[in-house]
């Protein structure tokens, strides 16, 4: 998609195999043997043993695996997986030993995302570019933390304030902050991993992580699909603008017409779709609802999270809901599927035709696209699609458990 903005003329947006291996050898292979070391020194386990015998506090022993797991976490953090080693993923210790490493891995999930925002000003001629595209991330990932940590820490309730805070499902190691920091990172990137128990958050802490998906993953969103799906919204947010002052909108020198509208438009609305017709599918049928733990606002929630991290491309999971089930497997199934892979096809065909244009001269009539103005324009357009689309279903579940604790 970058490159459709920085070319013309031309129906080639380049080497699908070059990139792999440059992505792999130059970028992803170095980051992962350095953040295994980190992660080595931080105390993560790195053997190749099988099973073998600990002793416990109570006396007695148990049997615990050992294996890889330093470098399978940088991997899963880096690459913005999800996929832990243990079952407790990110809050067991041997994948995540101490608050530093805790730390780290938060950085090493935002790393590349974050990055590829200079990446894109290097490409298009325009770091100015890049950095605005930055600066609307950035707002939306502090705008979400200090929310998170404002409704976990100042949640009411005798237990809550015995603890200082929503205490349950969150790793004492961490604390809430440590917790609800990594729970917006990874459900605002396509990463999936968790130090904490979605589940157990607040209403509307759980609102917030998934709030955080349904905006497309964007801020700083995946390994590439962050950047891909924020330059979307760049477009739409263009095109608003176009349309307030009766201007044909352009965006790096290239006309947002018909076509690119439209390819835009089914980018935006294919991931809803699956979501919300799969949630209301399997609230209206009454083989799903058996496998829901909880009723009312919170049991909603559970569905709804289900299929937005499914079609989101997240992987975590409220977890209160069986989904190992025919409905679940099959639906989530074809969630992910659609859902991953659709988007990618209409950004394909979108930078295909910005490719194929030749670049029209800036005007004094042309919006900048490089000023913080264009960038809050960008954070209003992306809160308020997401909003309209989503509100009705967030009113149902976390809003709801939210107002009523």
């Amino acid at each position: 998609l970058v490159r459709g903005f920085a070319r013309s003329r031309t129906g080639e947006l380049g080497n699908f195999w070059a990139d792999l291996v440059r992505g792999t050898v130059r970028i992803l292979l170095p980051i992962s043997v350095i953040g295994a070391i980190v992660l080595v020194a931080c105390g993560a386990i790195q053997n190749f043993s099988g099973i073998h015998e600990v002793g416990q506090f109570m006396g007695g022993t148990q049997e615990w695996n050992g294996g890889a797991v330093a470098s399978q976490e940088v991997i899963k953090e880096l690459g913005t997986n999800g996929g832990g080693y243990f079952n407790a993923n990110s809050s067991h210790p041997f994948e995540n030993p101490n608050p530093f490493s805790n730390l780290f891995e938060i950085f090493l999930i935002l790393l590349i995302p974050f990055a590829l925002t200079r990446t894109f000003g290097r490409m298009v001629g325009s770091l100015k570019q890049g950095y605005a595209i930055l600066g609307a991330m950035a707002v939306i990932w502090i705008g979400f933390t200090a929310l998170m940590m404002w409704t976990e820490f100042a949640h009411r309730g005798p237990a809550f304030e015995i603890a200082g805070g929503a205490m349950e499902g969150k790793e004492t190691r961490f604390g809430i902050a440590g917790s609800s920091i990594f729970a917006v990172a990874t459900t605002l990137t396509s990463t999936g991993a968790v130090n904490s128990f979605h589940s157990s958050y607040t209403g509307f802490g759980g609102g917030i992580t998934m709030l955080g998906m349904q905006l497309g993953e964007i801020a700083p969103g995946g390994v590439g699909s962050g950047l891909y799906g924020m330059l979307i919204m760049a477009i739409i947010a263009v095109f608003i603008a176009g349309l307030m002052v009766g201007r044909t909108p352009e965006y790096l020198g290239k006309k947002i017409g018909t076509r690119q509208i439209k390819l835009a438009a089914c980018y935006i609305l294919v991931t809803p779709a699956l979501v919300l017709g799969f949630t209301a599918a399997a609230m209206a049928l009454p083989t799903p609802a058996d496998s829901m733990t909880n009723t009312g606002a919170h049991g909603f929630s559970e569905i709804l999270y289900a299929y937005t991290s499914g079609a989101n491309n997240n992987g975590s999971a409220f977890a209160g809901l069986n989904a190992d089930t025919q409905w679940f497997n099959t639906t989530i199934g074809i969630a992910m599927l659609l859902g991953r892979f659709l988007p990618m096809v209409f950004v394909l065909a979108l930078a295909g035709s910005l490719a194929e244009q030749k670049p029209v001269p800036e005007t004094a009539g042309t919006l900048r696209t490089d000023k913080p103005l264009y960038a809050g324009l960008l954070v209003g357009t992306i809160l308020i699609i997401t909003g309209l689309t989503y509100f009705p279903a967030l009113a149902l579940g976390p809003l709801a458990e939210g107002l009523a604790s």
